[in-house]
């Protein structure tokens, strides 16, 4: 079983730790919304479990007692006691380091890892994409993230909430948003709300998809711009030739590509450089 929200506060009281929002803070006290969790996650017995950002180990907790093997990183070396405490006797390899300088050889190709994590606020979106454009062995994410970036990363083309990060998500898995999570919660409660998506990996990392994450992200650095000129300068050939023998509109904007699109562009381009 996973903590309660009294038990959760009756470890940090203990400890005298008090939540930093300025960490992204905002540990998850639902016992059923941590169930449907690890329920996403699959099967124990194919995958090991990656967290970042365990808090005071609830979904950790629950992840072990499921019979996943888990490796947690935490940044806030004030929770090792914490975290110590409530994981004694689990299967869990905890890391006191900073997730955004992950070794990305130990999720690579020949292992099978699920990532299932309350994303810390203000860094867990970058680590997520990278651990998607990086981490062959990453099979599956399951995490909660505030719901505009859950939005983002679900979103298609011309929807307000479409952007690189949608393209990223695409070029390397299928996302599906599982389900609301209002600010009662989390404790502290935070001011917006929150959603659980999925993410089932559809492709491995490889230097055709890098190509088209940097096409991308150049069209959306110039997004009110048509293609034609947001890529001018990014591509080693006139844009307008490219984009004509990939049978792209050049004056299409950012927004109304898909993923498909861009990785056509990277297709189309002579001699990429890696």
């Amino acid at each position: 079983m996973s903590q309660t929200r009294s038990e959760i506060e009756a470890l940090l009281r203990r400890h005298a730790v008090t939540p930093r929002r300025g960490l992204g803070q905002h540990f998850l006290a639902d016992r059923n919304l941590v169930a449907k969790m690890v329920d996403l996650a699959g099967d124990p017995a194919r995958s090991k479990a990656l967290e970042i950002g365990p808090g005071t180990g609830t979904i950790t907790q629950a992840l072990a007692e499921a019979g996943f093997a888990v490796t947690a990183y935490e940044i806030d070396e004030r929770l090792r006691p914490v975290l110590e405490e409530g994981l004694a006797g689990l299967d869990v390899d905890l890391r006191f380091q900073d997730a955004s300088r992950l070794d990305m050889r130990e999720f690579g190709a020949g292992t099978d890892w699920v990532l299932v994590s309350n994303l810390p606020y203000q860094v867990g979106t970058s680590i997520l994409l990278d651990l998607l454009q990086k981490a062959a062995g990453l099979g599956r994410c399951v995490v909660v993230a505030q719901r505009e970036v859950a939005e983002r990363l679900t979103a298609g083309p011309g929807s307000k909430a479409y952007g690189l990060p949608s393209v990223i998500t695409a070029l390397y898995g299928q996302a599906r948003l599982e389900f609301r999570l209002p600010p009662q919660v989390f404790l502290p409660v935070p001011k917006v709300d929150s959603a659980a998506v999925s993410i089932r990996r559809v492709a491995p990392p490889e230097p055709l998809r890098r190509l088209a994450v940097r096409v991308a992200a150049a069209a959306f650095r110039k997004r009110r711009k048509m293609v034609r000129s947001s890529l001018r300068g990014v591509l080693p050939a006139p844009a307008e030739e490219i984009l004509a023998s990939t049978g792209i509109d050049p004056t299409m904007r950012a927004e109304e590509l898909d993923h498909g699109a861009y990785l056509s562009i990277a297709s189309a381009i002579p001699h990429p450089h890696q």
